[in-house]
């Protein structure tokens, strides 16, 4: 295994395994750090006994409402959800198969006490989700299963279950009702229903809404000019919101499309060409185009949910739980945590689909760990892009925003040209009435122009460090021992192993350089990519910037992952760096040196992980990497401070037993509307803006985004969280 240095948004260092060696390459990719004083321990989860008194009471709390409900409603209605319903490896169909299989059905028959399973009919059941459990604990690897189980349709298609149905009581996490089994479709679906002034998007089977009527009307004498700028997630996000309320709207991207950037980052890998305007940063679907297109994320669990949601309709205030309160204008004014955790699903939930409606498949819906994969990544966006054009988006590729007309504090338009201009001798201005700014966190020159124009940036803390490979087989052995063959490169029956890494370090551990600021630091793996790639992600021929990237089946016989840790701007302060851009020059700072330290020509330094933890250089040669580029044997303790050094080192330690992560900056917004602090009409948004980190945040935030700005020029009536929710945490992004 080698390393490489990381030091900026991507990663500069990679580490690998080679048989008993690990090896770091330069530059990772930043890892935002989301909290300050207050750190978060991840731990194997309590059960029984080992439960928290906080948590025992709220279960039985839980329970008591379950059953209460089932008392006041009819078992044979609607429908019903069976957690943890697990199934022996050997008995299951695999990994791709989201059908309810006969040994699915035997544990769903234990669950109803019915006495021949084979009697089930399977189109009763309807698989939510579907995760893999191998841990060592086990006596067996199993594949868990949620199912939501249609009463009517079961006791149509067998009666003899009316019995055991009527016996059949709710119990926490195990058994549940599902009191609105609507399933809700993509984004378009709820639009379309408040364009057609249905009484409530979100209405219950009962009739009843806890929404406003009247939710979308265009009453504006003309259609407002929107430009979003980027074609991220956020940026293509938000343009499907407004063109679908009525919007002009014109998608501003300084790459080219993904056809066009795919025979770029082909000239890169192959001639050593880099587009300063088209790579792997910058391009239609931005940077996670090129990626292993993760779909976790942290604002809200890709569970069952995410296929059909649930959420409790109570007829009058006084049948609603005390935590539940509606104002009079039937806008969701205090959400209790149930409903939190709900509109959280909803959000992720209709973001998912819509991938799915543009291509993705829909083993996403099910899985506990969703991923696409640079392969599927590329037809949804050309999809994407197709159904932006049918509804009149403008799509303007190649094309840099070089500066924003700003008048007495209200921006009217941006300058452009065409991004192969250097000399921005084609730069004119286009007018609008609003622009979304959904640039990714590599838009440095953007952050400058925004600095220039005055508008308000408050510097981040993120993460820096270096990425390390090993071999997928390595992984797959420590992961799953005897079962490792099963994995077969991808296309096996268990998915391809993964790992994470978290762990806090107090300046305790390290006395010898505590005055160094090396304490009180978070250390994690971030955008692990099993069976992967390692890529440039550079920005700038002068710089080293690394990523991993995979595709849909993970086939490579590479793993590698960001091992990071956490700066702040004390750390930006030692180096004389300050001011809200300063992140960025720190990150520039050590991209330059582990270009230098590769010798140019985008060779990437490593080192052994043996010889990092000794800092030493007893290797001149190293073994092959999935980096294509080439890479050089060298020592990494040269490249960062020595504080960040000794935390990676720690880490690496425990590992036993990546630098540009995301925005150095964050635009400050109207929690809101969305509109910059400082700048009228100027919509901050996504990774790039500071308030998401990954595909799915970013389209959530978008998203929002989208029906912030159609509300504002009257495309859109009400509150936005009474379609979507209440939006996630603003100034936290979340992976």
């Amino acid at each position: 295994m080698f390393v490489v240095p990381s030091p900026s948004s991507s990663c500069t260092c990679l580490m690998k395994h080679h048989h008993n060696d690990v090896w770091f390459h330069g530059r990772t990719r930043r890892v935002p750090y989301t909290g300050s004083e207050t750190w978060r321990i991840s731990c194997a989860k309590r059960t029984g006994k080992q439960r928290y008194p906080s948590e025992k009471k709220r279960l039985r709390t839980k329970h008591k409402e379950l059953l209460s409900d089932s008392k006041e409603k009819d078992k044979f209605e609607g429908t019903w959800r069976l957690f943890k319903l697990a199934v022996p490896l050997d008995q299951d169909p695999g990994k791709d198969s989201i059908h309810v299989s006969d040994a699915l059905l035997q544990q769903i028959a234990k669950v109803l006490k019915f006495p021949v399973a084979s009697l089930l009919p399977a189109e009763a059941f309807t698989v939510v989700r579907k995760s893999f459990d191998a841990r060592k604990k086990l006596k067996e690897p199993k594949f868990v299963h949620t199912v939501d189980m249609d009463v009517q349709k079961l006791i149509s298609l067998e009666p003899r279950c009316w019995d055991f149905i009527s016996r059949l009581e709710p119990k926490v996490g195990l058994v549940e009702r599902v009191h609105d089994e609507r399933d809700f479709a993509d984004l378009e679906s709820i639009i379309r229903d408040c364009k057609e002034n249905k009484e409530a998007v979100l209405a219950g089977g009962n009739g009843h809404s806890i929404f406003s009527t009247e939710l979308c009307k265009n009453q504006a004498s003309r259609k407002p000019k929107i430009a979003v700028v980027g074609s991220g997630p956020s940026g293509l996000f938000a343009a499907l919101v407004l063109a679908q309320l009525g919007a002009d709207v014109t998608l501003i991207e300084r790459g080219q499309p993904v056809e066009r950037r795919g025979r770029d980052i082909g000239a890169l890998i192959v001639r050593r060409i880099l587009e300063l305007e088209s790579n792997f940063c910058f391009g239609e679907g931005g940077a996670g185009t090129w990626s292993d297109g993760k779909l976790v994320t942290r604002i809200g669990r890709n569970s069952g949910s995410v296929l059909t949601v649930s959420l409790p309709i109570y007829p009058s205030l006084d049948k609603a739980p005390r935590e539940l309160f509606i104002a009079s204008s039937m806008t969701l004014k205090r959400l209790g945590h149930e409903l939190i955790s709900f509109t959280r699903k909803l959000i992720s939930g209709l973001i998912m689909k819509t991938l799915v409606q543009f291509g993705a498949p829909k083993q996403i819906l099910i899985d506990g760990k969703p991923h696409l994969g640079t392969d599927r990544l590329v037809p949804l966006l050309r999809n994407f892009r197709q159904h932006l054009q049918d509804l009149g988006v403008t799509i303007k590729f190649g094309t840099r925003v070089d500066d924003f007309v700003i008048k007495d504090g209200h921006v009217l338009g941006v300058m452009v040209s065409e991004s192969a201009d250097k000399l921005l001798s084609t730069s004119k201005k286009m007018e609008y009435d609003a622009v979304i700014l959904a640039v990714g966190h590599s838009a440095r020159d953007t952050y400058e122009v925004l600095h220039a124009n005055n508008v308000e940036l408050i510097p981040k803390d993120f993460a820096v460090g270096l990425r390390i490979e090993h071999p997928q087989e390595l992984i797959n052995s420590i992961q799953y021992a005897d079962l490792a063959s099963e994995v077969c490169h991808g296309r096996g029956k268990i998915p391809v192993a993964d790992y994470k890494v978290a762990n806090y370090i107090d300046k305790e551990d390290f006395h010898e350089v505590s005055n160094s600021g090396v304490g009180n630091r978070s250390c994690y793996s971030f955008c692990m990519c099993p069976g992967g790639q390692v890529v440039l992600t550079s920005t700038s021929p002068s710089e080293i910037c690394i990523n991993g990237m995979s595709f849909s089946r993970r086939a490579s016989k590479w793993a590698n992952a960001a091992l990071v840790v956490t700066v702040t701007t004390k750390d930006f302060e030692a180096l004389n760096y300050v001011g809200p851009l300063a992140g960025i020059k720190f990150q520039r700072e050590f991209e330059q040196r582990a270009a230098i330290m590769g010798g140019g020509n985008f060779v990437v330094p490593v080192q052994t992980v043996t010889d990092f933890l000794e800092n030493k250089l007893s290797v001149t040669s190293v073994p092959s990497s999935s980096y294509r580029l080439g890479v050089k044997a060298a020592n990494l303790h040269q490249l960062f401070p020595m504080h960040i050094t000794e935390a990676l080192k720690h880490s690496l330690v425990t590992f036993d037993k990546e630098t540009r992560t995301s925005s150095p900056i964050q635009i400050p917004r109207d929690i809101d509307s969305y509109e910059s602090t400082s700048v009228k009409g100027l919509y901050p948004v996504g990774e790039g803006a500071g308030y998401a980190g990954g595909i799915i945040s970013a389209a959530v935030d978008g998203m929002h985004a989208g029906f912030a700005v159609a509300k504002r020029f009257s495309l859109f009536h009400g509150d936005v969280e009474s379609v979507l929710g209440k939006a996630p945490s603003v100034g936290v992004a979340k992976y």
